[in-house]
């Protein structure tokens, strides 16, 4: 067999040079040695010859392999809990990986800190674990291993039996693990069997992802090498070294055990695994596109395995395994996971497989029974691509090419598909090899045939795919004679193959070595850089068929070495495949470009394979440069794993920055010195523009192929490597310095516009082309990817998807931060033909489940394409979205169709047609789906995505519509993304990130009374006016500069929270705020506020009460303004937005009054008159107080006929009349001229109805007053043209943010926004004034924009001003006629200058509040021979009446609870305390005495401590308020220490454990993690603690890492211990029985998405009995730490139980 080592076959492009050394470099060196790497951070005395295990050498073993199991008694740490321990663990997730060679050093560095820090503890489980690049492949590392290993067992298995057809597991992608070495060996016989709790001691370990792998049915004794089948016996383990491959990313472990039942101790295991590591360093697989196949069968002949089909391979996660006794256990493992596909090495003698070898093999014989010469060639031909893992054959009907297409479909490993459609089949294979990044193989006949493969050929060509092309020919003597089906195939496809060479026909002349050598030649060429398509012309005489005809065995001489081989004849071997960088480096000058620059871009371009992908993630962590990423990079469309908070902090994805860009400022703002482009060509013509715009610049390209894709001609600097091998560079050096400010201005215009898009996209009802991209974000999880069309498809995905979607995922474990789209199209020549066929190619090759959106011609283009889908070979379902708009719409778009004649265009550019999409399904056998809704497209996306068939969803679309929404929607993002850079950029100078954050200094505020001349028009019941008081609050935000900001929040029985309800979230409010930063980005609006409050305060947003967050936005923007000494209108619209619309828009805000139609109607018609006469535009009348309607109507008229028709004049029924009612008042007033009328029936079902009987205008009030998210769907039923106006009142909608969404979506839909007041003073009224004034001009440039006929400004419902009879201010806010148009109103002048100068009236002051100092004390507690020193905070009024004990959870302390405390001091006393073992409070022996025995902390004994301390701190009953641990001591004290307790609110809370079994798991895992706290250390033991799934809510809480921080400040870790042990759930009495009898109030609290308390709570409401006073609440949107994540709705609750409780 010929071997040839080659040079790269592009010599003449230098290569990719690498200037430093890499750190870790393995070389192969013989297993008898500790490796030389490993040296440096080796203890001396672990180099100890001394068999590190075992007394009895095993031969050929590494005897340090695993921690055996022998049978002896217990060990030192095992406690007398029935026998069951379990080892105390550590786990620590490393940043994901570059790659597998990355990874590896991870672990190594791991291991080196690990080592400096050796725990002082006889036993212990350590596991590091990093996640490393997807096709990191395990079988391939298998398969490296060496013959002669000393480390063992090795074993591979597949995940998965699902191969498909002829498939090996090295060639398919079935998902596989590799492990090496035995952290934990499990082995049970029948002569051992009643040691399954020894076993238990390490499957029950606190590590996340542990999996035991085995077989059940052998007895395997390492020591003697001996392996027999015995039904009672098992062997499984926990490997050392483990790669275990996910759908996108492979997960490598290193397990470290010692000690423990073992006879190991931590020197030897160290050893072991150093050994382990060694071997797997050494022997990692070559990079991936290294054509290399039927490694499987290869390495299992050499190891000498032996096949044994009885057996199966069981995976099971360790503690599933663990859960059971042993009995339970064995019917478990029956019944686990299992792989019938597997490969072991347990030791030199003994290796098993299953499933992995062909079954059938390739002998001499086989070849000499080909029946003639052609079907030899055509075997040899297929079998060497067989070994090249070529597998996949495209194979076209005709009779030329028979002796191919029948060697094909006869041999075991090659999976065979069919088309009549030469054309569709090449697309095909070009698909198949984008999917799987190896050559597909393309059979045709002569002639014709093969020009039809011509426009696949230029497409993989264009985009580096590689494809075999085997045409047949016929021979040189029937060319150029008139023969059929001759023509001249000689070089056919000229330049754009990477290989041609023309076969003679088959003869027995010419050795068939010369066959396999041009097969693997053809390969090589096709799969190496640059990657391409190649083609064999296969020229064959008669006979086309199998009739025997003699031919020479000679030819086939020399081959005997190759036939039983399953190697390809000739291996090319490139050096530098490897996964482990070599010796490169980035040229001095290009790091120090990049270190240098003040403003780097990152430009992903295309990427083809997901290792690149990962690859382009690591590498944007790392550079924290602004992100631009292009929909086929596979990044354009992410979806969250781990908290935004983590995400934000490492990414800086600008997802809109193609609209970002029709920004007035953006050339200037976003303009960049250093662009660095990773992967291929950029869909987004303006971005290339853009990059053009900033050239001179340096840009860096760099991809692995070494064309010019450089059409500006801009490139400054060109690398050839792949993204992975720059980003190894790139990564070595020092992170390159940021911009913030540029980088935090970009961010916030990026979401400015992505709401703008958003907003606008949803708020069309109607089914869109740019929703469908919008929503496709959604549907796409990332075990599916996409396929999308040419033309406009891949434009509008590139435009209108959504970047960033959360996604319901484990993989935050292995610290993935994000998880990226597969997104594939035909854009190396961007053609319209061949695509359906190339998603179908592309399914099979991939292997996921695919979703693929064409345009309607481009579908029409490749409708020979159905054939293929419908033919459903070797692939998972399809779903394809055809875009049917009856032609070609992305004519539309282009300059010709302005200047050219409509039927022009229809006929030769749109070709418009009515063909029937569904009648081509129909034929077909292809299930279609019909989408003319939105309702429509998602129920038939639901429905395509659960079936496991092939659907073909047809949306329906029109050109024109599309047209004209698609202008639309830039004009609002270049609206929106000039007034973003031109709001922020004035806030500060070019160089200072500090002046884009404020900080606040504190927060106060202050209670007003004010008298109202009349009671609110919303009060219910009549009341004496002189005694009327107007009660409410004044915000006060002082800001470090010491400028100030004002709000007023102000209830009124319409708001669902009263003046107490709001004074506890304010008192929350003034201790969170206080040092807190606020962003000059908040009015910018969007969800600029909704984000801050989460982020910054950190509560969900809708925790806040709407006048509470009125109050504040108010506070914080004219906190803004003050500090830019600007006014709040120039705060929300810059000076040069203001500029394009003051002409039309006066500075002023025209006024509605309000008219109380109470009394005769002459009487009120004379007020309504007087009003008009002081100057007023526009009269608002309540209606609706009286019984009959009619009275209310004849009021309307008597106030028409008074006031004229000139008067705009709207009613106000506040939903008061049922709908019978509101149409019998709506007949009599259809001649008044109303402008609107507001809210005239009860259930706003009826409000659309009532406006089409009627024919009457109506405005909305309290139907949006509820809607704060969501607005374009909460809105959907009310675009009705008969509601004409939304009255908004801030107050109530939610502040400023949710008014300004809502008037937006007004605009859009063509009606009025009319802000309103509810009775605020001048402070809130001055805000409103400016918030109108704002919307106003936002409506008059809207019409500007669009070209509309602009609307009269609004008369706005500010008229309650006129209630005051006295202010919070010394000088009111001035009401009066304005000079321009006469019309009473407010100058935004007078509005800010009283804002500015704001003096509180001393008269409408009733009290003040800052803050509330918290008073800390130690209190002694004497229990037995121990005292106690509890330490104690305090807060609130000193009255004992209400008292309120707040107990903390595990790992927290007091000061967990201060928020919750301050916030409702004004209701209770608040205490909370340190628990025994935890924070400040000490246990010491009485007297100073010596210690004689240990103190307890069990729930009796700590509940002994808190009724003496409860007696020291008040005289009465107490409410007890606990949290988790401290949630089962409040429940155990008040079920049994209720003469103390008046109640207990129990957050998150158990009455323990009801069965025994689970009580002695649950106290040994606390007794693990006890130890793993003492063991390891309080950070590490953290780390773990917090990964577990019930902390899944909490760590999406921004506080979280803050939190953590502060629970590592413990400073005595055995007291903790000690509360983890013996506070344990598993210790505690079950309190299950004690609930029935229960006399004490019980209120139990539980978050929405804490499963696991929910369903306990559920048992809890099911066995109360009726007697029992409770209730059960679950708080929306938070977790386990219900009080940390949602803490407002908890002291709601908390106050609302106090209150019942009284």
């Amino acid at each position: 067999m010929n071997t040839s080592i080659v040079t790269h076959p592009n010599s003449l492009f230098p290569p990719f040079k690498f200037l430093q050394t890499p750190k870790f470099t393995p070389k192969p060196k013989p297993i008898s040695s500790i490796h030389p790497h490993f040296q440096p951070f080796f203890h001396p005395h672990f180099t100890s010859t001394n068999p590190p295990f075992f007394t009895t050498k095993i031969p050929a073993m590494n005897a340090g392999n695993s921690a055996q199991l022998p049978t002896r008694g217990k060990n030192d740490n095992d406690n007398d809990n029935d026998g069951l321990v379990i080892e105390a663990s550590l786990t620590k997730t490393l940043s994901p990986a570059l790659t597998l060679y990355h990874g590896l050093h991870a672990l190594k560095d791991a291991l080196h800190e690990f080592k400096l820090n050796l725990p002082d503890s006889s036993s212990g489980f350590v596991r590091f674990q990093v996640a490393v690049p997807p096709t990191a492949s395990a079988v391939s590392w298998f398969c490296c291993q060496p013959e002669s290993s000393g480390v063992f067992p090795q074993f591979y298995m597949p995940k998965q039996s699902e191969n498909l057809k002829n498939e090996s597991a090295s060639t398919s992608k079935a998902r596989g693990v590799f492990g090496i070495g035995a952290a934990v060996c499990l082995r049970q016989s029948s002569s051992n069997s009643d040691k399954w709790d020894t076993f238990r001691r390490y499957l029950l370990v606190e590590s996340l992802n542990v999996t035991a792998y085995g077989f059940f049915g052998i007895n395997y004794d390492a020591k003697s090498s001996i392996m027999k089948r015995d039904t009672a016996s098992f062997y499984f383990i926990i490997p050392q070294i483990e790669l275990n491959e996910y759908e996108s990313f492979c997960m490598l472990a290193g397990t470290l055990v010692w000690g423990g039942t073992t006879e190991t101790n931590l020197k030897q295991a160290l050893l072991s695994y150093e050994r382990s590591l060694f071997q797997a360093v050494d022997h990692i697989p070559p990079m991936p596109d290294v054509i290399g196949t039927n490694l499987i069968e290869f390495a299992t002949k050499s190891f000498n395995i032996v096949k044994d089909d009885g057996l199966e391979m069981i995976f099971m996660e360790a503690p599933t395994l663990g859960a059971s006794d042993n009995a339970a256990a064995l019917e478990e493992m029956g019944s686990a996971s299992s792989s019938c596909e597997f490969c072991v090495r347990l030791s030199p003698e003994i290796a098993l497989s299953r499933n992995m070898f062909d079954q059938i093999g390739m002998t001499s014989s086989t070849l000499q029974a080909c029946a003639n010469i052609n079907a030899l060639w055509a075997f040899l031909i297929v079998e060497e691509c067989s070994r090249l893992g070529l597998t996949y054959f495209c194979v076209a009907p005709g009779s030329r090419s028979s002796p191919l297409a029948v060697a094909a479909s006869t041999h075991p490993r090659i999976t065979c598909i069919a088309c009549y459609d030469e054309r569709s089949l090449a697309f095909h294979a070009l698909g198949y090899a984008r999917g799987s990044q190896k050559p597909a193989v393309v059979i045709t006949t002569s002639g014709t045939a093969v020009s039809n493969l011509y426009p696949a050929v230029v497409e993989a060509s264009q985009d580096f795919v590689p494809l075999l092309l085997l045409t047949a020919d016929r021979p040189s003597e029937l060319h150029e004679a008139g023969a059929n089906q001759a023509i001249d195939q000689v070089n056919h496809f000229g330049s754009y193959v990477r290989f041609f060479f023309n076969l003679p026909p088959p003869t027995d002349h010419i050795t068939a070595r010369m066959v396999l050598t041009t097969v693997d030649s053809a390969v090589y060429w096709a799969t190496c850089t640059p990657y391409g398509p190649v083609h064999l012309n296969c020229g064959f005489r008669e006979p086309l068929d199998n009739s025997p005809r003699n031919w020479d065995r000679s030819v086939l001489d020399k081959l005997d070495s190759w036939i039983p081989s399953t190697q390809p004849f000739t291996k090319y071997i490139n050096s530098l495949n490897y996964t482990y960088p070599t010796n490169f480096g980035l040229t001095t000058e290009i790091e120090k470009v990049i270190q240098n620059c003040e403003r780097g871009l990152l430009v992903v371009g295309a990427i083809h394979t997901e290792d690149e992908m990962w690859a382009a993630l690591v590498l944007a962590r790392h550079l924290s440069w602004p992100i631009v990423a292009d929909i086929l990079s596979g990044l354009r469309l992410r979806k969250l794993l781990t908290s935004s908070r983590e995400y934000c902090e490492n990414f800086v994805f600008i997802d809109h920055f193609d609209h970002l860009l029709l920004g007035d400022a953006a050339m200037t703002w976003a303009k960049v010195d250093v662009i660095i482009q990773i992967g291929s060509r950029i869909t987004s013509k303006r971005i290339s523009q853009f990059l053009e715009h900033c050239f001179p610049c340096t840009y860096i390209m760099v991809d692995k192929h070494p064309c010019r894709h450089d059409p500006s001609h801009i490139v400054t600097h060109r690398i050839q490597s792949t993204i992975s091998q720059f980003s190894a560079c790139l990564m070595e050096g020092t992170p390159p310095r940021l911009n913030s400010r540029w980088i935090s201005l970009l961010k916030a215009v990026d979401s400015v516009v992505a709401w703008a898009l958003s907003f606008k996209i949803c708020s069309e009802y109607s089914l869109t082309e740019p929703y469908v991209a919008h929503a496709l974000s959604e549907v796409l999880v990332p075990e599916t990817a996409l396929f999308i069309g040419n033309s406009m498809a891949i434009r509008d995905a590139d435009m209108y998807s959504q970047g960033l979607v959360s996604f319901d995922g484990s993989t935050h474990q292995f610290g993935i931060p994000c998880q990226w789209i597969q997104i594939v199209g035909n854009r190396g020549a961007s053609g319209i033909d061949g695509l359906l066929s190339t998603a179908t190619g592309f399914a099979a090759g991939c292997k996921k489940r695919i979703m693929c959106v064409l345009g309607d011609v481009s579908f029409l283009h490749d409708t020979n394409g159905l054939a293929i889908l419908s033919s459903r070979i070797c692939r998972k379902p399809i779903t394809v979205i055809v875009i049917n708009n009856r032609g070609g719409g992305i004519f539309s778009f282009l300059p010709i169709a302005e200047n050219t004649d409509t039927q022009i265009m229809e006929k030769y550019f749109y070709v418009n047609h009515n063909i029937s999409i569904s009648k081509l399904c129909d034929a077909h056998g292809v299930k279609h789906l019909l989408a003319e809704t939105k309702l429509e497209l998602q129920n038939a996306l639901l429905k395509s995505q659960q079936a496991d068939v092939d659907y073909l969803i047809e949306v329906s679309s029109s050109i024109d519509s599309n047209t004209e929404l698609h202008s639309v929607l830039r004009k609002y993002a270049s609206r929106a993304a000039s007034h973003a850079f031109t709001a922020v950029s004035r806030f500060s100078t070019p160089s200072a990130l500090k002046d884009f954050f404020y900080k606040i200094e504190k927060l106060e505020y202050w209670l007003y009374g004010v008298h109202l001349s009349a009671p609110p028009t919303t009060v219910s019941s009549k009341r004496d006016s002189a005694s009327y008081l107007r009660q409410g609050f004044i915000l006060a935000l002082t800001l470090d500069d010491g400028s100030s900001g004002f709000g007023e929040i102000a209830t009124l029985e319409i708001h669902r929270e009263d003046l107490l309800d709001v004074e506890e979230q304010l008192r929350f409010l003034v201790h969170i705020l206080k040092g807190a930063t606020i962003s000059c980005h908040l009015p910018l609006f969007g969800e600029s506020f909704s984000t801050w409050i989460w982020r910054v305060i950190g509560v969900p947003p809708s925790s806040i009460f709407p006048t509470v967050r009125c109050g504040l936005e108010m506070a914080v923007l004219n906190g803004l303004a003050a500090r830019q000494n600007r006014s709040l209108i120039d705060v929300l619209c810059p000076q040069s937005d203001q500029a394009n619309v003051m002409r039309q828009q006066p500075a002023s805000v025209d006024i509605c009054a309000l008219v109380d139609s109470e009394g005769p109607p002459q009487e009120v018609a004379k007020v309504a008159f007087e009003l008009v006469e002081e100057g007023f535009r526009a009269l608002k009348v309540k209606v609706g107080r009286r019984d009959d309607p009619r009275e209310d109507a004849e009021v309307v008229q008597e106030i028409r006929n008074k006031i004229g028709a000139d008067v705009e004049l709207r009613v106000d029924a506040n939903r008061k009349w049922t709908y019978e009612k509101a149409i019998e008042f709506g007949s009599l007033v259809k001649d008044c001229g109303l402008q609107y009328i507001e809210e005239p029936v009860e259930h706003e079902g009826d409000i659309v109805k009532f406006c089409e009987v009627t024919g009457l205008p109506v405005a909305l009030d309290e139907t949006i007053d509820n809607i704060q998210t969501n607005i374009p769907d909460s809105m959907a039923e009310f675009t009705h043209p008969g509601i004409v106006a939304l009255v908004v009142k801030p107050s109530v909608v939610g502040g400023f943010e949710n008014a300004s969404a809502i008037a937006a979506w007004a605009r859009i839909k063509g009606k009025l926004a009319v802000i309103s007041s509810t009775f605020e003073t001048s402070i809130g009224l001055s805000s409103y004034v400016q918030l109108a004034h704002y919307l106003d001009m936002r409506s008059a440039e809207t019409s500007q924009i669009f070209n509309t006929e602009r609307e009269n400004s609004v008369a706005h419902g500010l008229g309650t001003y006129s209630w005051l009879e006295e202010d919070v201010t010394v000088d009111s806010l001035p009401i009066y006629r304005q000079p321009h148009n006469q019309h009473l109103g407010a100058s935004i002048t007078d509005a800010d200058r009283l804002l500015r100068n704001f003096k509180m009236n001393p008269k409408a002051l009733i009290k003040s509040y800052s803050d509330v100092c918290v008073s800390a004390y130690q209190l002694d507690v004497k229990v037995g021979r121990f005292s106690y020193s509890i330490n104690v905070l305090e807060v609130g009024d000193n009255d004992n009446s209400n008292v309120l004990i707040f107990l903390h959870g595990f790992l927290g302390t007091g000061q967990d609870w201060i928020p919750i405390m301050k916030a409702l001091s004004g209701s209770a006393k608040c205490i909370s305390i340190d628990l025994p073992g935890h924070g400040r409070s000490k246990i010491q022996p009485c007297d100073g005495g010596s210690r004689i025995g240990e103190p307890s902390l069990s729930i009796e004994a700590v509940a002994e401590v808190l009724s003496q301390l409860l007696e020291k701190i008040v005289p009465g009953k107490v409410i007890l308020v606990g949290y988790s641990m401290g949630a089962r001591i409040a429940l155990y004290m008040a079920l049994r220490c209720s003469t103390k307790v008046d109640g207990a609110v129990v957050i998150s809370g158990s009455p323990g454990l009801p069965d025994e079994s689970g009580r002695k798991i649950r106290a040994a895992k606390d007794d693990s993690r006890a130890r793993s706290l003492i063991t390891f250390g309080l950070v590490p033991f953290l780390d773990t603690w917090y990964c577990g799934d019930l902390w899944k809510s909490f760590r999406e809480h921004p506080s979280f890492k803050n939190i953590v921080v502060n629970r590592s400040e413990h400073g005595d870790i055995h007291g903790l211990a000690k509360a983890l042990t013996e506070l344990s759930i598993g210790r505690q009495p079950s309190l299950w029985k004690d609930l029935r009898d229960c006399k004490t109030r019980l209120r139990f609290i539980v978050g929405e998405k804490d499963e696991k308390f929910k369903k306990i709570n559920q048992r809890i409401c099911n066995e109360m009995g009726e007697a029992v006073d409770y209730d059960a609440v679950e708080v929306p949107g938070c977790g386990h730490a219900v009080h940390l994540e949602n803490p407002l709705a908890v002291v709601a609750l908390i106050r609302k139980f106090l209150m019942k409780t009284r």
